[in-house]
């Protein structure tokens, strides 16, 4: 895929989506004529690593919850996600476990009280690891995007990291900005 297959835009992974529909994900790939899907490798409490312990707000080494994903596109990898939760947010709900949430992390976060009103988000480009180009089937001279985003709720405290990693070459980030 080169990067003017793939257009991708934050806002619909920031919205509680409506009763009953599925996934950001799933939606913005179907509309496209495509099969988004997504395997949870991993969810439950970890020790925040001092970065994301930064950004979340917390000490380092402080639990954390995590759900890893790999996200794909037709059947073929082509993004990994790793989202973190303060576990006064996600301790003992759906966030801390391996199914797949319906209208995804987002929804249920408002459910439980929790919404998003800012977002942080930075983008930057690096060479990727030896387990990245075995999982997204990428060759190691092939430099891949890191986005981190942080989701505030009203109160400017942290509620969501994600944490993405995606071949360079298969992606176009788009931001647009409404002034006024």
């Amino acid at each position: 895929m080169s990067s003017s297959d793939w257009v991708s835009t934050s806002l619909p992974y920031l919205t509680p989506r409506p009763q009953g529909r599925g996934d950001a994900w799933s939606d913005e790939a179907a509309a496209q004529g495509r099969r988004g899907t997504q395997r949870i490798t991993h969810a439950g409490e970890v020790p925040a690593p001092p970065a994301v312990a930064e950004l979340l707000g917390v000490s380092g080494g402080e639990l954390v919850v995590v759900r890893r994903r790999v996200i794909e596109l037709d059947g073929e990898p082509c993004e990994l996600t790793d989202t973190f939760y303060p576990v006064r947010i996600a301790r003992g709900t759906r966030l801390a476990g391996t199914a797949k949430i319906r209208g995804g992390a987002v929804t249920l976060l408002a459910e439980l009280g929790h919404v998003g009103v800012r977002v942080r988000e930075d983008v930057t480009a690096r060479a990727p690891s030896a387990g990245e180009c075995e999982t997204l089937r990428i060759d190691p001279d092939e430099p891949v995007l890191r986005l981190s985003r942080l989701t505030l709720d009203a109160e400017d405290r942290p509620i969501q990291l994600d944490l993405m990693t995606m071949p360079a070459h298969r992606q176009r980030l788009r931001y647009e900005i409404r002034i006024g």
